[in-house]
């Protein structure tokens, strides 16, 4: 029979801030929870997921830290440093002088800033910081390319028709994804309160993603 190598996904985080968990907090500092979340997620979908230590705000170490990577990666995911226009876009600068990368805002809440690209040839998706932000972007567009590299294009997330149980909004010109709670014997969909791209508490009660169009 044919078969595919389960794809080897690496994950790196940047961050001043990010400090490992198991070790003190002090002011100013949160632990690194998105580098976990992302490598559980990316095992869930078939991988072979790799964590790296955070990596610290500094431009000239970020593209020297991938490519260290590159010889055990058929993908790579990293997650901060890719706000638009902000001083720690640590990982944009860097990449952006390979000219390989393209970073866009999308139009989509949360998870506007993104990019994607090769780095040496092997695929890189450059997620937003926040932890919901990092994790829908996972769900919507690295999900699917891990189904491409195993040659399964059902990998994506199932989507299926609900009745809400109330009122959800979109920003004028951006699509939402929710999170929800689905109870699939009724048909229901209870969107959470708390959906702030920084409330990683909402994010583990959900189920489901609600999508509200533009």
């Amino acid at each position: 029979i044919k078969v595919r190598p389960r794809p080897r996904v690496v994950v790196l985080s940047t961050g001043n801030e990010l400090a490992e968990p198991g070790t003190p907090v002090v002011p100013g500092r949160i632990w690194d929870s998105n580098s976990f979340m992302l490598a559980a997620a990316a095992r869930e979908a078939g991988c072979l997921a790799y964590r790296q230590v955070a990596l610290p705000d500094h431009r000239d170490g970020v593209l020297p830290a991938i490519e260290a990577q590159l010889a055990r990666a058929d993908l790579m995911i990293t997650t901060g440093g890719v706000s638009m226009g902000g001083e720690h876009d640590v990982v944009k600068a860097a990449l952006q002088r390979l000219g390989t990368i393209t970073f866009r805002k999308v139009a989509m809440q949360p998870g506007m800033p993104q990019g994607f690209g090769t780095v040496d040839r092997v695929p890189i998706f450059t997620l937003p910081g926040n932890p919901v932000s990092a994790y829908v972007s996972f769900q919507v567009f690295a999900r699917p390319a891990i189904g491409a590299l195993q040659g399964d294009d059902g990998l994506g997330l199932e989507k299926i028709q609900a009745v809400l149980t109330g009122p959800v909004r979109s920003p004028a010109g951006r699509r939402s994804f929710l999170r929800g709670v689905l109870d699939r014997t009724r048909g229901l969909v209870a969107p959470l309160t708390g959906q702030g791209s920084h409330q990683v508490a909402t994010l583990g009660q959900a189920n489901a993603l609600v999508i509200v169009p533009e």
